[in-house]
């Protein structure tokens, strides 16, 4: 499933997803970048760590994907696709309209 629209807030630091379901979900960049999926960051959070990430790390750039989202953080880390599915998963902060 694919979200309806997409937003993304430098100043609040948040993605924000609309789904077709009527739900908005807001996901943290700095939990986003904690998050990546790319096989570096899988692997390092596999072996029991977790990534340190700035608290005040942005996600600069979205590049579609069809499937997800390439996301291009200010640390200049841009290898992690997020598929929709992965991103509906994560659970942040999700509301219901």
């Amino acid at each position: 499933m694919n979200p309806v629209a997409v937003g993304n807030s430098r100043s609040k630091q948040q993605l924000r997803l609309n789904w077709p379901d009527g739900r908005e979900q807001l996901l943290s960049h700095a939990e986003l970048r904690r998050q990546c999926p790319c096989s570096q960051c899988r692997a390092f959070r596999l072996r029991g760590m977790t990534p340190l990430v700035d608290e005040r790390v942005r996600v600069i750039e979205l590049n579609a994907q069809g499937y997800g989202l390439q996301l291009v953080f200010s640390d200049g880390h841009d290898r992690g696709i997020y598929p929709w599915n992965y991103l509906a998963g994560l659970g942040l902060e999700t509301t219901h309209n």
